[in-house]
């Protein structure tokens, strides 16, 4: 019986100590929630050359979030990113002159499962007006990326 004991109580603490798996395994991509009465922008929205506009989205996690970006870039050729749930009217097709192109990434505190991302965006006079593309790619902790492609239209007031 002693030797029973002897054997069976360091196996079985054994089994205790690593046999259990308490981390949670992320298997869900992050969510780009654009359901906020405030969320900007949406599909089809005008932003206007030569003046700022503050984006604004919510984002969720199932156990962390990690890192947002934010891009862009113009649509002048009508490509897609098939990520569009509506339809915006374009401009005809036309050659880029001077596109805006705007690229950043943002960090997200530590141990957050929402966040909501604010940031103010300048959009210089010069750049051509028409067709654009506002990307917004948000990553957990555990790499899982989603992204959103908006279409959106920069204008003269």
């Amino acid at each position: 019986m002693k030797k029973f004991l002897f054997t069976a109580i360091p196996i079985l603490l054994l089994i205790l100590t690593y046999g259990c798996d308490n981390t949670i395994k992320d298997e869900e991509v992050p969510v780009i929630d654009m359901t906020l009465d405030d969320v900007f922008p949406q599909y089809c929205d005008t932003v206007y050359r030569g003046e700022s506009f503050t984006f604004k989205f919510r984002f969720t996690d199932n156990v962390e979030l990690g890192s947002y970006s934010i891009e862009m870039h113009n649509n002048f050729d009508h490509h897609t990113h098939s990520t569009s749930i509506v339809e915006c009217e374009l401009d005809p097709i036309k050659t880029a002159d001077n596109p805006l192109l705007f690229l950043d990434e943002y960090s997200i505190p530590e141990g957050l499962q929402e966040y909501t991302a604010t940031a103010t965006i300048d959009i210089p006079y010069g750049v051509d007006t028409g067709d654009y593309h506002f990307m917004v790619r948000v990553t957990d902790a555990s790499g899982w990326q989603t992204y959103e492609g908006i279409s959106v239209k920069i204008e003269d007031r």
